[in-house]
């Protein structure tokens, strides 16, 4: 492969590099525009805001071609989190080549090294709220991320269905209210008794896409096909809202039987139409004594 040069990000590279972001754009995903891209190089996002202030400026590099025509051919973002001196690799794109995938992480680890490294921890401005990295899609990220000392662990299951889902029973007494802890949200509760006892969170669709961020039914009000019923309001209102396709996030990396069984909730969905697209996990590489 032709020798690589890595350089800070220039404006005139930003349509190179919304075309690397959008190569990797997994099915659910809304595609990358400018102003998303705009976001991610301030080291901003609409989720996880919290822990993204927490970080220094990111500072983000292109791989070009040594040729002529220095074509942009990866890009790679990474911060410091002062608080507990850790390195961070934000987003990377390369369009799956080992090569570029190899270069990449290496110059992140000259960045932030000797410190310990988190790589894909947060969502980006550049997804729907897509946290850490989507393995089966980034093969060659994950191979370089390895292969680099970076030990990986899964956290979520990523789902997406096409919509409407007219087969799905709808929920009676269904509230809708602004969700407190996400501003492009919505609560649905379910009342009984004034209580509520059940309560969906979507997010209003981006390029027709919409989220289903949770379901959660009291444990008084659970095995009476209200979790199913309420999916079918949450999705019934995502349509209303103008969305077409529907993605969610699995939490289900702890086994079978643990608090945290997530056994019936992917039945559930599953049940619903809703499809794996790819499985997210997250990497962290120690500190490296020279």
């Amino acid at each position: 492969m032709t020798r690589l040069v890595l350089r800070p990000y220039r404006a005139t590279d930003r349509a190179a590099v919304l075309a690397l972001i959008n190569a990797d754009r997994l099915p659910g995903q809304p595609e990358a525009t400018p102003d998303m891209l705009a976001q991610a190089l301030r080291g901003e996002s609409p989720v996880d805001d919290n822990w993204w202030a927490e970080l220094d400026p990111p500072t983000v590099h292109v791989a070009t071609t040594a040729d002529s025509n220095g074509d942009v051919v990866g890009v790679i973002s990474c911060a410091l989190r002062p608080k507990d001196d850790t390195g961070l690799i934000l987003w990377a794109h390369c369009r799956e080549n080992a090569a570029v995938a190899e270069v990449l992480i290496a110059h992140a680890l000259a960045e932030v090294s000797p410190r310990p490294v988190e790589a894909f921890r947060f969502a980006t401005a550049l997804t729907l709220g897509l946290e850490a990295l989507p393995v089966g899609h980034r093969p060659m990220t994950r191979a370089a991320l390895e292969r680099a000392g970076f030990t990986g662990e899964r956290l979520w299951r990523y789902m997406h269905a096409a919509l409407p889902r007219p087969g799905l029973p709808r929920a009676d007494n269904v509230r809708i209210v602004p969700e407190p802890e996400r501003k492009t949200a919505r609560q649905l509760q379910v009342r009984r008794d004034g209580r509520t006892v059940a309560e969906a969170v979507i997010g209003e669709p981006v390029q027709g896409v919409g989220v289903l961020w949770w379901i959660e039914v009291g444990p008084e009000a659970r095995r009476q096909g209200l979790g199913r019923a309420l999916l079918g309001s949450a999705l019934d209102t995502l349509t209303g809202l103008g969305a077409t396709e529907a993605i969610l996030y699995v939490d289900d990396d702890e086994p079978p039987g643990g608090e945290r069984d997530r056994t019936a909730a992917n039945a559930l969905y599953e049940s619903a139409g809703f499809n794996e697209v790819d499985q997210l996990w997250i990497y962290v590489r120690p500190t490296v004594t020279p």
